[in-house]
């Protein structure tokens, strides 16, 4: 044995071998290898259940003849009426402007109403009688009103966006940390210095959580407002297949609209992510268990 040799022991912990860079990133977030294996687990048993009790294909289609039908709905081009792309580019911008338009203005009356008491008390039965409401019975109305074209869509999905956002804002505004508000006020910072440097920090969390729930709520008023009325739309595709018994179909066109689903969470998680950084910090700072 030479004087450089060492004994198993005596080896350096660091010597050791780190695990790879896939196999941490599994390790910190698991949910990235479970959810894809645990969908993978699914439509293998969607397919084999559906095959081995022969079940018609007009009632739940498996999941090889959906993706058929997907991929032929994708195979036309992006005006043609019998394909997916035209309906969907007009579902995106019927969901774009009525989430936009909902989102703002209820952000725009939930800030209003925080800041005054008054207000808020007057109010309040209104917007509950308001939000008492079925607007999913008010979309015929609507479409009465407004026609079979963007505007009455526009409506629906505005009406479905709105209340998510005035009441988880009036809640984050009211959320505010009275410590935080005395220290402001103690330093001489004005109504508006306290209104930028704390109440809206405070009330971001809630209103991202908002729009959130009220990215779902656009989806679902897009296809409701295309039930009711509408030549042109993924709604109008579930409700044209739906007739023809064609089940494949109608599921690929639900695909559509999950992915649509999908994206505007992931997107609205990046700009939370921007936008709320110290959050990340706090959560990474808290001691574990």
């Amino acid at each position: 044995m030479t004087g450089t040799d060492t004994t198993p022991a005596e080896r350096p912990i660091a010597a050791k071998k780190r695990p790879g860079r896939l196999r941490l990133m599994f390790r910190r977030r698991p949910e990235l290898l479970v959810a894809p294996l645990g969908l993978i687990a699914i439509i293998w048993f969607w397919e084999w259940s559906v095959v081995a009790f022969k079940v018609p294909t007009f009632i739940l289609p498996p999941p090889s003849k959906i993706w058929d039908a997907l991929l032929k709905g994708l195979s036309y081009g992006p005006n043609e009426r019998a394909g997916y792309w035209l309906h969907a580019r007009i579902t995106l911008q019927q969901i774009v402007l009525g989430f936009i338009a909902g989102c703002g203005a209820g952000l725009l009356l939930g800030t209003i109403i925080s800041q005054f008491r008054l207000l808020e008390a007057t109010l309040r039965i209104y917007l509950v009688a308001i939000q008492s409401l079925p607007k999913i019975a008010l979309a015929p109305i609507i479409v009465l009103w407004f026609g079979f074209g963007l505007t009455s869509k526009v409506v629906i999905i505005a009406l479905l966006t709105f209340f998510p956002l005035l009441v988880t804002s009036l809640a984050g505004f009211r959320a505010v940390d009275r410590e935080k508000l005395e220290l402001m006020r103690a330093l001489g910072a004005g109504p508006w210095t306290v209104f930028w440097k704390v109440r809206v920090p405070s009330a971001l969390p809630y209103i991202f959580a908002g729009l959130e729930m009220a990215s779902v709520f656009s989806i679902v008023g897009a296809v409701v407002g295309e039930f009711v009325g509408a030549q042109f739309g993924l709604g109008t595709l579930i409700l044209s297949m739906t007739a023809q018994m064609d089940m494949a179909g109608t599921f690929s066109v639900f695909i559509m609209l999950s992915v649509i689903g999908i994206s505007m969470h992931g997107l609205l998680k990046v700009v939370q992510k921007r936008v709320l950084f110290w959050t990340e910090t706090e959560s990474s700072e808290q001691p574990p268990g």
